[in-house]
């Protein structure tokens, strides 16, 4: 999307992955990346150090750079990506400052995949942790989110976990609560089963703020 770009961009709920941030170290100059889990924290960190036994991204890495026109470019990002990371953080979208105690200026844009709906346990909590994490970003500044909807839980390795059931319009209105104009909205629809989530369909969205 046009205009989307600038200095800073922060991960919220990066999770163990990597593939949500592959575009997004072309049009930053700096990517700060905020988990909960420490185990999660603690792979990502693995993969940016390059250390044996690091998760390999190179499929996906070298799927993303085919989109972007150039397949054999893979090392080339890789690289990039890893020296763009500068923190790996803690956090909790819940607090008021998600990343308490540490204090972060004001960022570019904010990116949070498939997050809040799994931390927060009503609507009332997403439509909170939406304004705490609204709030590292500048007037100006912009949110990507990708979130599902109408799920009600997700399965890995045989654990169950439980997930916020929402509507399109839900999320909408959450994102103008919390101060930004929404200005693209796309719901694609899940492939029906798979026994691992019954989720619906997926909602990108960006916001201006």
């Amino acid at each position: 999307l046009d205009g989307l770009g600038g200095n800073t961009l922060i991960d919220v709920g990066c999770g163990p992955t990597i593939y949500q941030l592959l575009s997004a170290c072309e049009r930053f100059q700096e990517i700060i990346a905020l988990d909960y889990t420490d185990r999660n924290r603690q792979e990502l960190e693995k993969w940016l150090r390059n250390e044996a036994g690091a998760f390999n991204w190179r499929p996906v890495v070298q799927y993303v750079c085919e989109l972007e026109g150039d397949r054999e470019k893979w090392g080339e990002k890789e690289e990039k990506l890893r020296k763009k990371v500068r923190q790996v953080l803690k956090c909790d979208v819940t607090k008021a400052n998600p990343v308490a105690p540490v204090v972060l200026p004001p960022a570019d844009c904010l990116l949070s995949t498939l997050c809040l709906e799994a931390a927060c346990k009503d609507l009332a909590t997403f439509r909170s942790a939406l304004r705490n994490i609204g709030a590292l970003v500048k007037p100006g500044g912009h949110l990507v989110m990708v979130t599902v909807l109408r799920e009600t839980y997700y399965s890995f390795n045989k654990q169950v976990f439980s997930c916020l059931y929402l509507e399109r319009k839900e999320v909408e209105e959450a994102v103008e609560g919390a101060g930004f104009d929404v200005k693209f909205s796309e719901v694609q629809p899940c492939q029906p089963g798979d026994v691992r989530a019954d989720c619906e369909a997926v909602l990108s969205l960006v916001a201006r703020r």
